[in-house]
């Protein structure tokens, strides 16, 4: 029964057929494969869904337990993250099937990426690259406006008007709102002399791209690349300190490493620096269709980096009530090697 499984998740079910929406259910039979969704999404289903059959039903968990007992599946593994109590329970009372807790089992299943994701992933990578020198150029000519305003702007030209979807919503803080981590806009207006961190990403063919830069703007000019100077002693001693840790993990990171280890590579050298106590997140995460997926660069993280993963290295510090650096890129674990994407 290895390979009767239910999936929930939008992107879990997308990895499976090609296809997926907001409101549908995919199950997987051995050799057989069903994808139940409402009337609203059938003749797209049908134009999209591979290799599974479409089902269209008004309650997707009565029509999966019809299925269920048709076919006296006895047996069946689901990932619990994907159900919430109601549906789980819901299903759980009108049919006699064991289901078997497997957590995280399409992002196991795609902690390894094929050469056709990683060049899609590439790709998304690119064209967020292109983006962050446009919203530079956006700014310098907006200097008037707010760090609300420009986070609206940021997102147009990473949405390219429309023509593309984005990873998550963008973060852009300037100066002292940069110290939390996933900072939310204010009224605050950009100054000559301030510090800007961006982090935003889009995704090409529903696969996403994750980039941070922090740069200083001098009034005229604002680039969002790794030679920065800052005119505060204490920003460009962290910034620096930042950038090695940056740098050195990307190029001490090898496969049959733990994921922990990548970490401490990272963790280390902004310890030293005496800023260890400011780096308040983990150094990376896979990133794929979902903008974090497996593997977790992280200290507690057991994980044995593979060829083939896709991940972020993305350190920082965060000093509350004064600043926030963070540099972040993609990489692919390649011939035992980090390579930046």
């Amino acid at each position: 029964m290895s390979n009767y499984i239910i999936y929930k998740n939008e992107n879990a079910i997308y990895y499976e057929c090609g296809y997926s929406c907001d409101n549908a259910i995919y199950l997987k039979l051995d050799k057989e494969a069903f994808f139940i969704t409402d009337g609203r999404y059938t003749i797209d289903a049908k134009d999209g869904v591979k290799g599974a059959k479409v089902v269209t039903a008004s309650n997707l968990i009565e029509e999966l337990a019809k299925y269920l007992k048709k076919n006296k599946v006895k047996k069946i593994s689901i990932d619990p993250h994907e159900w919430d109590i109601a549906s789980y329970k819901a299903l759980k009372d009108i049919v006699p099937t064991r289901f078997k807790k497997k957590p995280h089992f399409s992002h196991l299943k795609r902690i390894i990426k094929s050469q056709s994701e990683i060049e899609l992933l590439s790709e998304a990578v690119n064209i967020g690259r292109e983006a962050f020198k446009d919203i530079s150029l956006a700014i310098l000519e907006n200097t008037h406006c707010n760090e609300m305003e420009l986070n609206f702007l940021a997102e147009s030209i990473l949405r390219d008007y429309g023509k593309r979807d984005i990873s998550f919503e963008p973060i852009l803080a300037i100066g002292k709102n940069a110290a939390k981590p996933h900072a939310t806009p204010t009224n605050t207006p950009l100054n000559s002399g301030d510090l800007i961190l961006l982090d935003a990403g889009v995704k090409y063919k529903r696969y996403c791209s994750d980039r941070t830069r922090t740069a200083f703007f001098n009034g005229e000019n604002l680039r969002f690349n790794y030679k920065q100077k800052f005119e505060n002693k204490a920003i460009k001693k962290a910034y620096d300190s930042v950038l090695k840790a940056h740098d050195k993990a990307i190029k001490k990171a090898r496969s049959g490493m733990k994921a922990s280890e990548i970490d401490k590579i990272a963790r280390d050298i902004i310890d030293k620096a005496g800023f260890g106590k400011y780096f308040v997140h983990s150094t990376g995460h896979g990133v794929g269709l979902d903008i974090h997926e497996m593997p977790y660069i992280s200290s507690k993280s057991e994980t044995i980096i593979e060829d083939g993963m896709v991940f972020t290295i993305e350190p920082g510090i965060y000093i509350e009530g004064e600043f926030g650096i963070r540099i972040e890129d993609m990489v692919v674990m390649e011939n035992s090697k980090a390579k930046m994407l």
